[in-house]
């Protein structure tokens, strides 16, 4: 692999806009805040996603961890940016961030792995920065509205074509695992398609998927609030078909029912209904969910951090959303590391409704840090404990890596 610390010239004087310290003429004598980052460094653990963990390391000693968005090709873009942070000091996040947008602005930093890539970095920064001002990360976004964050569980069921048997695992999580707020798939095979890459739904189908609804909603009543997920799958009309048919019953959001691009489709189809309509994972940055937010076409927004641009992305976009009195519930798929900081986020947000968990199933999951009962009853627990406040068990980690992966080094 291409060793871009070897091919990077410090010296090199770029045409863009460059927010590297040394060319903002920021003093370098902060007194017990003079700390330079030294190295960067990613591993890949094979979860039930392919999660990349990062780690940002200092000539304090100190370490901040982060974590990219799942899947190929981030690792090699944070060793690619990783020339772009030596020797800065970590405590300047937001200036990093933009540092690292601009630098690789041509090579994609809009949208896509490169925006994800970099909000691992600055997921870590803020680790790192609030250990080293001995603060919680939520301190770092302006403190805190609550002191835990309500999780809805992402449930997959034995045969989730059945609608019995996501009605069994609803009563099970629920009553079992003390989960009060669910999600259920509704993309799943109703046995009646005659082509599914035309994206149309006919009316057998839609019967299937609001039969679903039915006795997943009936099953748990008021003990818990349940969404359903479309993952882009359907055209406008089947989508409103869809919407339409499960009105009588208490959703708590229909998510992703249309492709992602076309905003326009997208408003109309949430508007159409009275189900409210949740957006957003596979939108990136405040520039990308803003037209969604100020067109109205989404009633619940559902960033996910380590793929949107990061912590305080997420709150900028939080933010946003407020004014229109929109509530966020961020999608999430990731490792502890990921999900703390899109607990804390939570915690420092008015709007947070829940954040997602899609590990239930993987025993190993909380193993990753050395912290125990991480989710309890539904909730999470923001800790008090500078930065993220977990602690990477590095043995764990070396235990499910992906296989060709290695351990961090901190040498």
């Amino acid at each position: 692999m291409t060793d871009y610390r070897e091919l990077h010239d410090p010296n090199l004087k770029y045409t863009m806009r460059d927010l590297s310290s040394d060319t903002m003429g920021l003093s370098a004598d902060r007194g017990a805040r003079d700390v330079e980052i030294t190295d960067v460094q990613t591993t890949m653990v094979d979860g039930n996603y392919p999660w990349i963990l990062v780690r940002i390391y200092t000539d304090a000693g100190i370490v901040g961890t982060g974590e990219a968005y799942w899947g190929g090709g981030d690792a090699e873009i944070i060793d690619r940016m990783a020339p772009f942070l030596i020797g800065e000091n970590p405590l300047d996040i937001d200036r990093l961030y933009e540092h690292l947008i601009q630098k690789m602005s041509g090579e994609g930093s809009i949208s896509g792995k490169v925006v994800s890539a970099i909000s691992g970095i600055e997921i870590g920064l803020h680790d790192l920065a609030g250990k080293l001002l001995d603060i919680p990360a939520y301190q770092l976004l302006g403190g805190k509205y609550r002191d835990e964050v309500r999780v809805y569980c992402d449930c997959h069921a034995g045969d989730e074509s059945e609608p019995e048997s996501n009605a069994a695992e609803a009563e099970r999580v629920v009553s079992e695992l003390g989960y009060d707020a669910l999600k259920f798939d509704l993309d799943v095979p109703s046995g009646h398609e005659i082509d599914r890459a035309n994206r149309h739904m006919r009316g057998p189908e839609i019967e299937h998927k609001a039969e679903i609804v039915r006795q997943v909603c009936e099953t748990v009543g008021d003990r818990a609030d349940v969404a359903f997920d479309c993952h882009w799958s359907y055209t406008p009309a089947s989508a409103k078909q869809l919407l339409e048919a499960v009105e009588e019953y208490d959703v708590w959001w229909i998510e992703d029912p249309v492709p992602p691009e076309n905003r326009d489709v997208q408003r109309e189809v949430t508007q159409s209904s009275t189900t409210p309509v949740t957006v957003g994972e596979n939108v990136y940055r405040t520039h990308g969910q803003r037209q969604l937010i100020e067109d109205q076409a989404v009633d619940i927004l559902a960033p996910d951090l380590p793929k949107v641009g990061g912590m305080r992305e997420t709150r900028k976009i939080a933010t946003l959303a407020d004014i229109y009195y929109t509530p966020i519930a961020m999608h999430n798929v990731s490792s502890p590391i990921a999900t703390m900081a899109s607990a804390q986020v939570a915690a420092a947000i008015p709007n947070s409704l829940a954040v997602e968990f899609h590990s239930y199933q993987l025993g190993w999951w909380e193993d990753l840090v050395e912290e125990d009962d991480l989710i309890e009853n539904g909730r999470m627990a923001i800790p008090e404990k500078p930065g993220l406040g977990l602690t990477l068990n590095l043995d764990a980690v070396e235990e499910h890596m992906v296989e060709g992966e290695t351990l961090f080094d901190p040498e």
